[in-house]
């Protein structure tokens, strides 16, 4: 692996660590892909740069940076996920009252 290969790696594992939330945009050629508009979980950065992911619909397929699109949810959009959760915990235990 080149040096600029090696930092290029780096840089992924500094933007993406695990538990960072992705939205997926596009994946590239894969014959089975994640559908566009899915949000998951990053569970690591492999060596060769392959972003690892907990996909909200049980997934586990890998992003490739360049050739799939996708971005970090901002700060906002985690903290609507979170409330949104709640929610559906307290409507979830409201029920089995």
């Amino acid at each position: 692996m080149t040096l600029a290969e090696q930092q290029r790696v780096a840089r992924t594992k500094l933007n993406y660590p695990p538990g960072t939330r992705i939205e997926l945009i596009q994946m590239g050629d894969d014959p089975r892909p994640v559908a566009p508009g899915t949000r998951g979980e990053v569970s690591c950065v492999d060596d060769m740069g392959s972003i690892h992911m907990h996909w909200d619909n049980g997934r586990t397929l890998a992003l490739i940076p360049g050739e799939d699109s996708f971005r970090k949810l901002t700060p906002e959009e985690i903290a609507q996920e979170q409330a949104a959760q709640e929610q559906q915990v307290e409507a979830m235990e409201c029920q089995t009252m």
